[in-house]
């Protein structure tokens, strides 16, 4: 099976483990250390994943949001169980399952998959962006053309992380220049700026798990994917996202001002 196959099979377990208990919501809430919620559900689902990458890559190391990291190899899957959780518990439908695969910091898959949406979104390094319904035919996918600032629509998550970051004001300005905004959050910010719904995307603050399966399907898709202060990838501790063509204003907006240094969430 390669690894796209096994990327896919991933997602429909995990969905089979979520999308039950969402429709149902007959789970219970805990608080974690670092004040995020998390579900049973959440450590179901990357309890799944991780035992099935146990037995179909056993030579692959493994990072979790919920479990942490397993393994040293350089070949890793990233794994965000369900991201979007403050959603999941309150019944809104955005939230998802994020899967992953690098090569040291080459990203190789990505995969995310919102049941409750109904949607799923994937990419393989050099092999393009694509979406689908469930169960319908898959379609390729691919950023916008817009050049403009002032012509560009953002998808944002919150104003409250932007503050702690020291560049409200920037973001705020950023926001002035724009057409329009809205504040879909999540990974659904940028699956719409792969879509070519919106044309930029940006959060203040995330881990690599959160942007793992983000990162290949809007490069695949045609666009740029950095941190605040430009640094490419998922690994600069937030991020600003764009159709490429707007990307450089964008971050000179936000005055390229690096993430503050903060101790990685706690592992439970």
């Amino acid at each position: 099976m390669n690894d796209l196959d096994l990327a896919t099979e991933l997602a429909e377990l995990a969905d089979s483990i979520s999308y039950p208990h969402f429709v149902a919501q007959d789970f219970t809430v805990e608080t974690k250390p670092d004040l995020t919620p998390v579900t049973e559900c959440d450590r179901a689902v990357e309890s799944a994943i991780m035992e099935r990458l146990n037995r179909e890559r056993p030579e692959d190391s493994v990072l979790g949001e919920e479990f942490g990291s397993h393994g040293t190899s350089p070949r890793r899957w990233i794994v965000d169980p369900i991201d979007g959780t403050k959603n999941f518990v309150r019944g809104v439908p955005i939230w998802a399952t994020l899967i992953s695969l690098y090569d040291g910091q080459t990203p190789i898959i990505g995969m995310v998959s919102a049941p409750a949406l109904g949607r799923r979104w994937w990419a393989e390094a050099g092999h393009g962006a694509f979406t689908s319904a469930l169960g319908e035919p898959a379609k390729p996918i691919q950023v916008s053309d817009i050049d403009s600032l002032e012509d560009a629509s953002m998808s944002y998550a919150s104003l409250s992380g932007w503050k702690d970051l020291g560049v409200l004001d920037e973001f705020l300005g950023l926001c002035d220049s724009l057409w329009r905004t809205r504040g879909y959050g999540d990974f659904y910010s940028y699956m719409l700026l792969a879509e070519g719904a919106v044309d930029i995307a940006c959060e203040p603050e995330l881990e690599l798990y959160d942007m793992g399966a983000l990162v290949p399907i809007v490069l695949e898709a045609g666009g740029t994917f950095t941190n605040t202060a430009g640094f490419p990838g998922p690994f600069g501790g937030n991020a600003l996202a764009s159709n490429s063509r707007l990307q450089e204003r964008a971050l000179d907006r936000l005055g390229r001002i690096a993430p503050a240094a903060r101790p990685p969430r706690t592992q439970v």
